[in-house]
């Protein structure tokens, strides 16, 4: 289990993580790919570093359209470091790709 971070550490790391926001005791991110079969690619992918670190998020695909949100479960669903690694890697996986901009 994960300790929670306080909306000050949360601003901090989110900093060094362009276009994700705070809200609702989560962090997320749209990205838009330039297509659906990209963006369904992208899920794919982003499954199995998710897997990896035993942390899953909850997901949107609308067409070319992903939204990630995440919280820890296990920190009573509040934001821990395990949230923003796991952002660090998403990003990692989406600069692979075409994605045209955050919404």
């Amino acid at each position: 289990m994960g300790t929670a971070l306080n909306e000050f550490q949360i601003k901090e790391a989110l900093a060094k993580l362009p276009g994700w926001a705070s809200g609702d005791d989560s962090i997320s991110k749209t990205f838009r790919f330039t297509s659906f079969p990209e963006a369904i690619g992208f899920i794919a992918e982003m499954a199995f570093a998710c897997e990896k670190a035993n942390h899953h998020p909850e997901l949107s695909n609308v067409y070319s359209t992903v939204t990630i949100r995440l919280c820890t479960h296990d920190a009573g669903n509040k934001v821990t470091l395990k949230d923003v690694d796991l952002a660090g890697e998403i990003e990692k996986l989406a600069k692979k790709r075409d994605y045209q901009a955050t919404i």
